[in-house]
């Protein structure tokens, strides 16, 4: 079968009562990068807390290199933060035997709010979590309605869905996958790998969470159920203990779908076979996964969503802030509360 390659697909565990604009100016998306770092204050490499308005990451990372006159290798953050935005995050810039460089020529886009010497490299992974300041406008709808979505998603969890910024502009990266595992198109760059990897790999588990949320089951236990402790990332077979049941029920850990490649799935019973039928549907990309040397992990279901306040400012304008960990997608919440579009497409 064709894949349908398009995020309507996916089922929606809340009502969505909703209709809006977001992101219409970088000031209605605000991300606020959390790190638990002690910095040293001594060693080679120089971490700089930077705010950016309307920059990608690697952008602002091949800047801060050209201050320092480093390669951008030597450049590190923990994750790619939105474009379309206002976010704050930690780059560290190795320095060995080199004084702190000027960056008194940055373009406006990039403030330095504070530099601090550290021992180590800032690596791919190590935040926290990520704070989030929306400001909806043009919206419509049942307000009331939405604050008992939010208070709800307080309880029980939010659907841990890749948002559509993982598969590309027009799902290109999906489409890109999908060439590269058929032969007919051959990737050059080790990112540009990583990125269709990612993306077919995301695909699948989407699926698996999709039907798992029409099955109502996507924050419940099954037989055959892998767990994952919130805020880990080591998962663990049923063990049928009578606590899980309970833990479930305080977001302390969640069920988890496959992240497809080599190897036998953990899940065993109908979860294991809803595994099997939704990977099924992609014949081409579990191959292609397979074949690039993946090995099958797991990924939770749902994530706890922290400190999440809704507030309408006036007729048709909302306030929405949260925190996610790491990994987590703010647009995923958006589309619990509703429809929301946006001036601009996420590359």
């Amino acid at each position: 079968m064709t894949p349908n390659f398009t995020m309507a697909v996916f089922a929606r565990a809340y009502d969505a009562p909703l209709t809006g604009q977001f992101r219409l100016q970088p000031e209605d998306f605000i991300v606020n990068e959390q790190i638990d770092i002690d910095l040293s204050g001594q060693g080679e490499h120089l971490w700089l807390q930077v705010r950016k308005t309307g920059a990608n990451t690697d952008w602002v990372a091949g800047q801060l290199a050209r201050c320092a006159q480093v390669p951008a290798s030597e450049v590190g953050y923990a994750g790619l933060k939105d474009r379309h935005a206002v976010t704050t995050q930690w780059f560290s810039v190795q320095l060995p035997g080199k004084a702190d460089p000027s960056f008194g020529d940055l373009p406006p886009e990039i403030e330095i709010l504070q530099q601090q010497r550290h021992d180590k490299k800032l690596r791919r992974g190590a935040l926290l979590s990520n704070e989030f300041i929306l400001t909806l406008r043009n919206c419509s709808g049942d307000f009331a309605a939405a604050a008992t979505i939010c208070a709800e998603i307080s309880q029980r969890g939010l659907p841990n869905y890749y948002g559509e910024q993982r598969f590309g502009h027009n799902m290109g990266n999906l489409t890109k996958a999908q060439r590269w595992f058929e032969g007919n198109f051959t990737p050059k760059l080790r990112n540009q790998r990583s990125l269709y990897l990612s993306a077919a790999r995301s695909w699948i588990f989407n699926h698996v969470l999709s039907t798992r949320i029409q099955q109502q089951t996507w924050d419940q236990r099954v037989t055959g159920d892998v767990f994952m402790f919130e805020g880990g990332s080591a998962w663990f077979v049923d063990d049928t203990s009578p606590e899980l049941a309970t833990r479930l029920a305080a977001l302390d850990l969640h069920p988890t779908g496959v992240l497809w490649g080599r190897g036998e799935l953990a899940s065993q019973g109908a979860v294991r076979e809803l595994e099997l039928e939704q990977a099924a549907l992609f014949p081409i990309f579990c191959t292609g996964l397979e074949k690039q040397g993946l090995k099958q992990e797991r990924r939770a279901l749902r994530i706890k969503v922290t400190n999440l306040e809704f507030k309408p400012l006036d007729a048709t304008t909302l306030h929405l802030s949260f925190s996610l960990p790491a990994g987590a997608y703010a647009t995923v919440l958006l589309e619990q509360l509703g429809q929301f579009s946006t001036a601009d497409k996420i590359n």
